[in-house]
């Protein structure tokens, strides 16, 4: 531990008052007093204080409302950048199923959080740390509960070199809790110590605040990132280390009017200005009409329970008996169960990886699935009765389910199993819906074959014709009992301009099991359409029609 030591004598004392005066703007005196300081004050500290002040000015934005808000900037989607991170996401996967992201959930001494890849983050904003601060842009991400950024003690990993590192030897505030600790996501890990310090969030200064400084991080996604650390807004349930989160902080040390927090994300690809994320409140110019209100089902993130999921206004039949959705900040895309995507992708006209898996389930087992459909076989059982997959009695426990708590080294054995358990599961999912529509089986099986050519590819990506997004279907999500809607233009990604420009399906596929699952992830696609309110007091999320 570094204990304060103090003044030593005068003219130390009147640097450190300097300092701390300059440090809060809410004290500083009336223009007119400067010339007054001035005099008063030898030259080289009066600049060393203005200095400090123009280093802290950006960080301090309190507003007459009672409201502290926090400036977001925003960079553009890349495609390269968007292949690189979901093909770093695939390999923490296996035949497309990816592994559980409730490790560790409801211990908060768990290593693991959400599986999670922060490389297509767009939104992200600048907080400080240390006295006097030094600053840091970071995603305020809803999916994790930990707060880190790089340090000065990191010196192998290529991220370190191409971000902002915090010193704790400029810091007179830095506390060294003498812990390591490491969190695993899903495109990657960081590890570093704990160590305490006051942190800066726009207008509010957090004392005592715990976070990691990051001595490895061993991912592409985080050399590639435009942000130098994260700042988890989850809760506390997730936490990894005991650490308390900040928003937590904010609340106990009274900083906050409300214990409230709302999102607001500018959608103009053009725009410089990002958004806002707006602590203690919500900003009535960034919505329209009242906010429709979910309950947190389960804390941990923000999760809630979603209703049926339509395109083009049509059943899908996937989550008539409910959904677990999670609203997160920390990704731009929208992650659903794989059956639901391909469905979408079929609709969009998304270019996927043709699965020979899925072509020889509907032509070897089609007739047997229909049959046992027919004969009112519990769905989930079907897979089971024709030797696919295990069956429990109440769920099915496919290789892909028993896969999720298994060493790598030890399942690799199963992939072809969970392959086809995986393409027979969907396939069900699919004649199911149709039967309900009442179409004939030959009609079926042609649309069946048509999706599994709309699969999505290995690597996740999804390319779909610019010319044809007038044309696309609307997809609808139901959220206590009301519809969301997104457009063609608001779901699909564009990136590039003139003929390099590539338009990308805004919908990645994502399997958890049950108990858990299904579930689907809304990111700043969805984010970005509707304004979000992240409500603690009250353990719900809200949702408006956002203002542009």
């Amino acid at each position: 531990m570094l204990g304060q030591k103090g003044p030593e004598n005068e003219e130390e004392s009147e640097r450190k008052n300097t300092s701390s005066f300059h440090y809060q703007p809410q004290e500083l005196p009336p223009l007119s007093l400067v010339s007054f300081l001035a005099m008063k004050m030898r030259q080289g500290y009066l600049w060393a204080a203005f200095c400090l002040w123009a280093l802290t000015f950006p960080l301090l934005q309190a507003s007459s409302d009672g409201l502290v808000r926090i400036g977001l900037k925003k960079w553009r989607l890349d495609y390269n950048r968007i292949r690189a991170a979901r093909m770093a996401r695939r390999a923490k996967s296996i035949g497309g199923v990816v592994k559980s992201m409730y490790q560790g959930l409801g211990d908060s001494d768990g290593e693991s959080v959400l599986l999670r890849n922060y490389m297509d983050a767009q939104y992200y904003g600048e907080i400080g740390i240390g006295t006097p601060p030094q600053n840091f842009t970071v995603v305020f991400d809803t999916g994790s509960a930990n707060l880190w950024v790089p340090s000065t003690k990191c010196h192998f990993s290529i991220a370190c070199l191409f971000h902002s590192k915090y010193n704790s030897r400029l810091s007179t505030t830095y506390i060294d809790l003498g812990k390591e600790g490491e969190i695993h996501y899903g495109s990657g890990s960081i590890s570093g110590v704990f160590s305490q310090d006051n942190v800066q969030v726009g207008s509010m200064a957090i004392k005592n605040q715990v976070f990691i400084e990051a001595t490895r991080e061993a991912s592409l996604v985080f050399v590639l990132g435009k942000f130098d650390g994260i700042l988890g807004l989850g809760f506390e349930e997730i936490v990894v280390g005991n650490a308390t989160p900040v928003w937590y902080n904010l609340l106990r040390q009274g900083l906050v009017q409300e214990d409230i927090f709302s999102f607001w994300l500018n959608r103009d690809p053009q725009a410089t200005d990002g958004g806002e994320i707006v602590f203690g409140g919500v900003d009535k110019r960034h919505f329209k009409g009242q906010h429709t209100y979910a309950s947190i089902t389960q804390k941990g993130y923000w999760q809630f329970e979603m209703g049926e999921f339509l395109i083009g206004y049509q059943s899908t039949g996937f989550c008539e008996a409910g959904c677990a959705a999670i609203v997160d900040s920390g990704t731009s895309l929208i992650a659903g169960p794989t059956a639901i995507v391909t469905e979408i992708n079929h609709a969009i006209g998304a270019e996927g990886i043709v699965s020979q898996e899925c072509k020889e389930v509907v032509s070897q087992y089609g007739n047997m699935i229909w049959d046992l459909l027919i004969s009112r076989v519990q769905p989930d059982a079907v897979c089971s009765q024709i030797g696919l997959c295990n069956f429990n009695g109440s769920q099915i426990e496919s290789p892909r389910i028993k896969t999720v708590v298994e060493e790598e080294d030890t399942r690799g054995t199963k992939v072809g199993n969970e392959v086809w358990c995986t393409a027979c599961e969907m396939t069900v999912i699919w004649i199911q819906n149709q039967l309900k529509q009442r179409k004939t089986k030959e009609i079926i099986f042609s649309y069946v074959t048509e999706l599994c050519q709309s699969l999505p590819s290995p690597m996740g990506e999804s390319v779909v014709d610019c010319g044809r997004v007038p044309y696309m279907p609307d997809v609808t999500f139901t959220i206590a009992d009301k519809h969301f809607t997104l457009t063609p233009k608001e779901y699909v990604l564009k990136t590039g301009e003139g003929i390099t420009t590539v338009c990308l399906s805004g919908f990645i596929a994502l399997d958890v099991p049950p108990p858990r699952g299904p579930l689907w992830i809304l990111g700043d696609i969805f984010m970005g359409v509707y304004h979000t309110v992240f409500d603690y007091g009250n353990l719900q999320v809200g949702f408006a029609e956002a203002m542009q």
